[in-house]
C-alpha cells in the first residue's frame, strides 16, 4: 500500500471512528451527581449518585426528573434490582408535580420490576407500558385496558443488568428489552414532558442514562405538560426534618411513605399545641393534599398559615370548606395576589386570607377531630410578588 492510500484509509477509518462516537447521544447522568434532575418529593438521600450509578433506595415513593423537557427522543438506559420483588419505572413525558393525592406524576409509565415481585394476569415483570393519574394511550398488543403487555419475556432478575431503548415520536412510545422491541402505544398525551426515575419501594440502579432529540416537535399546549416552577417539597417521606414540632405533634404526626398521617385530637387547644410549623417559608403560592377519615364529617382543612419573621405572629385560619369537598383526595391551594392569598379547593375558588404586603409565611399542618392524611405539602417561592408592589401596580392574578 502506497503512502497516499494508507493515509487516506486511515482517515477513513478516524472520519468512521468519529460519526459512530458522535452518535447524537448525550449524558442524562454524569456518573458523580444528580447535575440535570430534580428531586420531586423523595428524601435527599433516596437517589444518590454512587460509584458511577445512579443509586435508588426505594423510600419513599415518589420521583427524580429531568431539569428539561423532551418530546421526540430516543432514551437508553441500564437498570438492575438489587433485592428480589423491587418495584420501579420510568416515566415518560410527565409532569413536574405529583398527581393529586398520589405521590406520581403524571406520565406514561415504562414498568421497572423484578420478577420476585410475581405475576398477575393484568402486569408483568417484562416491560408493560401503560398512561397514569391522566395520562392517555392507546396499547399496543397484546394489551388489557389501556396496558401494553411485552411480546416477548426478555428482562433478567435480580442483580442482573438489564437494557432499555424507549423510542418516543410524535405521541407514539416503543419499549426494546435487551435487544429487541416488546410493548408501546400510540396517541400518548401528553406527548412533551419530562423524563423521570420512579422510587416505589425497590432498591435499584441505573447506569449509562443517555438521550437523543428528534425532530420535528409539534406537540401543542394541550399535548405538553407544564413547565417546572419554583416548587419545593416540605416533606420527605422518612421524617419530621424539615418541620418545627413540640412533643405534642411528634406524638400526633407519623411519617408513613409519602403521607404523613395524623391522630385524631380532640379539643381546639391541643390541635393547636399539636400543629406542626414549615421550617421553610413561602412568598408566593402553596399547595396541599389531604384526606379526613370518611366519618369525621369536618369542614376545615388541617392547614393554617403563619406570617414569618422576629416572634411567631398570630396563627390565620383558612375559609371553612362549604362546599367541593370530596370523600377521598383533596388538593387545597393558596395562590398569592396583593391582597393575600386566595384560597382554592381542587381547583375551584372557596375564599381568601389577608397577608401584609410583602409578608413570609409559614404553612402549619393542624391535625383535627379525626384523623388525618397528608400529602405532598409544596411551597412555591419566587419573585412575582416584587412586581405587586411596585408604583401603580394592579395586582397579580
Amino acid at each position: 500500500m502506497s503512502k497516499g492510500a494508507w493515509a487516506a484509509a486511515l482517515c477513513l477509518r478516524w472520519l468512521a471512528h468519529g460519526a459512530a462516537a458522535d452518535d447524537g447521544f448525550e449524558p442524562l447522568f454524569n456518573g458523580r451527581d444528580l447535575e440535570g434532575w430534580v428531586n420531586v418529593n423523595c428524601a435527599p438521600e433516596t437517589f444518590l449518585a454512587r460509584d458511577g450509578v445512579l443509586h435508588c433506595d426505594g423510600i419513599p415513593t415518589g420521583a427524580l426528573r429531568t431539569t428539561r423537557q423532551f418530546e421526540n427522543f430516543i432514551l437508553e438506559l441500564e437498570w438492575r434490582h438489587m433485592k428480589s420483588g423491587g418495584n420501579a419505572g420510568v416515566f415518560i413525558w410527565s409532569g413536574p408535580l405529583p398527581a393529586p393525592g398520589q405521590p406520581f406524576l403524571r406520565a406514561i409509565e415504562v414498568q421497572v420490576l423484578d420478577h420476585g415481585y410475581g405475576k398477575s394476569d393484568w402486569f408483568t415483570t417484562h416491560g408493560d407500558i401503560f398512561p397514569i393519574h391522566g395520562s392517555t394511550m392507546k396499547p399496543f398488543s397484546p394489551s388489557k385496558g389501556d396496558r401494553s403487555f411485552p411480546r416477548e419475556l426478555r428482562s433478567k432478575g435480580t442483580n442482573e443488568w438489564n437494557h432499555y431503548r424507549i423510542v418516543a415520536t410524535n405521541g407514539v412510545l416503543r419499549l426494546s428489552v435487551n435487544g429487541a422491541e416488546v410493548s408501546g402505544g400510540t396517541d400518548c398525551n401528553w406527548r412533551r414532558g419530562y423524563i423521570a426515575l420512579e422510587s416505589e419501594g425497590g432498591v435499584v440502579e441505573w447506569r449509562n442514562l443517555r438521550v437523543k432529540r428528534l425532530l420535528p416537535n409539534r406537540a401543542t399546549p394541550d399535548q405538553s405538560a407544564p413547565d417546572a416552577e419554583p416548587w419545593t417539597c416540605l416533606y420527605d417521606g422518612r421524617s419530621l426534618r424539615r418541620w418545627t414540632a413540640t412533643d405534642a405533634a411528634r406524638r400526633t404526626w407519623h411519617p408513613s411513605d409519602w403521607t404523613l398521617r395524623a391522630d385524631a385530637v380532640p379539643s381546639e387547644g391541643e390541635r393547636a399545641e399539636a400543629t406542626l410549623w414549615s421550617e421553610g417559608t413561602g412568598s408566593s403560592d402553596a399547595f396541599i393534599d389531604w384526606q379526613w377519615d370518611a366519618k369525621s364529617g369536618t369542614r376545615t382543612a388541617p392547614l393554617v398559615l403563619r406570617v414569618a419573621g422576629g416572634s411567631p405572629g398570630p396563627v390565620l385560619e383558612l375559609p371553612a370548606l362549604e362546599s367541593g369537598l370530596k370523600d377521598g383526595w383533596n388538593r387545597l391551594s393558596l395562590h398569592r395576589n396583593r391582597d393575600g392569598v386566595e384560597v382554592r379547593l381542587n381547583n375551584a375558588p372557596v375564599g381568601a386570607v389577608a397577608l401584609p404586603a410583602k409578608a413570609r409565611y409559614h404553612m402549619g399542618l393542624r391535625p383535627g377531630p379525626a384523623r388525618v392524611t397528608v400529602a405532598s405539602p409544596f411551597l412555591r417561592d419566587d419573585d412575582r410578588t416584587r412586581r405587586w408592589f411596585l408604583p401603580g401596580a394592579k395586582g397579580g392574578k
